[in-house]
Order: C-alpha cells, then structure tokens, then sequence
C-alpha cells in the first residue's frame, strides 16, 4: 500500500508520476470532461484552449450507443473496440483519463475500459487544476490524430447495472443503490440538468455526492476517510453495491473510489436517474 492507503494505488496517478511518461509510446492521455447540460460549456473548445501536452479529447456522448434515447450509454462491444481502436489505445496501452473539473467524469473513462476488459487504466488525480497548480507545460490547439490501433474487448457484463437489476435488487433487498448527484438534486430541492425528468431519487437509495471523496483540491481522500465515507452510505462488502447518478458519469467515482480501498467491484447503472425519473410507471420519494 502507499502513505494514503489504497489497495490499488496504480490506477490513481499524480501530476508528477504523468508528466514524466509524457510521451511513452505505450501512454495515451485522454480529456474526458463531460459538463451537464444546463452548463452552456463547449468542453471541446476548452480543450482545445488547454491540455495536457499530446491529451485527445473524447466525447462520451460519440464512444456511445447510438440506438438509445438514452445519453452516452456503452455501445455494443464491437462498437466500442473501434472507436477506442481510433484513439490509437490497444490491449497493451496505457490509458490515462482526466478532466478539466478535476473529477467529475474521469472515473467514467475507467469505468468503461474496465467494462471492456482493459485494466490497464489510471485516472490523473486532480485532473487539470492540479496540473495547473503544479505549474506543469500546457498545450493549445488541435492534436494529431493517432495511428489506430487493434483493440479487442472482453465485456464484463457485472459492471454494468440496468433498470431491471435495480428493481429487482432493491426489491428483495440484494443490493445496497448508492446514487452520487449533490444531495439537494437527490433530496428533490434542486431541478434536474435535463428538461422532462423529474426530481428525487429512487427509494431506498443512498446518498453519497461524489465531492464528498474528494478534498478541496478535487484529489480523493486517503484510504480511511474513503471506506468510512463509503462504509457510511452502505458499500461495505456485505452486498452488492450499483451506483448511480444523473446519467451514469459521477457515479463512476464512487465505482472507482470503491476500487481504491479494495471493496468488491460496484456496478454502474447506466441509465442512472435519467432513466428512472424519466418514466412515468416509476416511484419517486423526495426529501
């Protein structure tokens, strides 16, 4: 284990570790910021202001399953081998994911290569604020697009939570739902990000806002402050855990942190609070 406890430290990387692999010929750094609908933010265009030096930028909403109504839902196996193969990633690459928030979509980019088989997978702790803050180089521009590469994927179908799982999880209580949106968007105080859906959250879920696992430089917590917060919203080990959100990003985070303190894997449900508040044969609870 490091000084900050994590079981699995290798897939959490500091600005100082990527800056020195900037470059390897096995590394692929990837902006994955993915802002809420209601923010009017051209996360594109801001990458294209600032970036770690060689980073592509991926849209979450295009390495997506198109036949859904749903957002940014994984695709189909051979869809997404393609379109990663695109980023020039492989079975042997090095994937780093960040975000220029700090960590509100990172963990998603982990999460969906895990998905698919890929464990070879970090997340730059901090994001961009902390490359910033350490005073490292920052690129502008376009980047040149990557040789593709061959990548084959083996799904890992345990993952990935859909509304069926929930419903009868929470149902016969075999699952412990943890959903990750700001308490005043699960208490139903707060209006949702995209127009139709409406507010609450699912009954019997649990809170954990995914900024609660990370301190005031948007790092996660050390170990312990990671299982006790966890360990206090339910994710001990004991059950099966799926976490949720708005549209399956931030709960990410709480898959990853999970993953950090050596938990047993939590499930991501895809379709997340969009899904569910976005049917009308759903129960909502409020406060």
């Amino acid at each position: 284990m490091t000084a900050r406890g994590f079981v699995h430290p290798e897939v959490l990387i500091d600005v100082g570790t990527l800056a020195a692999r900037l470059g390897a010929n096995d590394l692929v750094v990837i902006d994955i910021t993915k802002s809420l609908p209601n923010e009017s933010r051209d996360d594109r265009a801001a990458w294209r202001e600032a970036h770690i030096p060689g980073a592509l930028f991926l849209d979450i909403d295009e390495i997506a399953d198109r036949s859904s109504h749903l957002p940014h839902m994984v695709p189909p196996p051979e869809d997404f081998a393609r379109m990663i193969g695109a980023f020039g990633i492989g079975n042997d690459t090095h994937v780093v994911f960040y975000d220029q928030k700090g960590m509100s979509s990172a963990a998603r980019g982990w999460w969906m290569m895990r998905v698919f088989g890929h464990d070879r997978v970090s997340v730059l702790d901090g994001g961009l604020p902390a490359w910033r803050g350490a005073a490292l180089p920052l690129e502008a521009g376009e980047v040149p697009p990557p040789r593709p590469a061959c990548f084959q994927p083996a799904f890992r179908r345990g993952l990935v939570a859909d509304f069926v799982q929930v419903q009868r999880g929470l149902a016969d209580g075999s699952i412990v739902l943890v959903d990750a949106r700001p308490a005043a968007r699960f208490r139903g105080e707060a209006p949702e990000p995209r127009p139709g859906i409406r507010v609450g959250h699912v009954p019997g879920a649990r809170s954990l806002p995914h900024r609660e696992l990370l301190d005031e430089t948007f790092r996660f917590l050390p170990a312990a402050a990671l299982r006790a917060r966890l360990a206090e919203a339910g994710l001990d080990g004991t059950r099966q855990a799926i976490a949720m959100c708005g549209s399956g990003v931030t709960a990410c985070a709480i898959a990853f942190a999970a993953h950090l303190v050596g938990l047993p894997d939590v499930a991501v449900y895809d379709g997340s609070w969009t899904e569910w508040g976005g049917r009308d044969d759903t129960p909502v609870e409020i406060g």
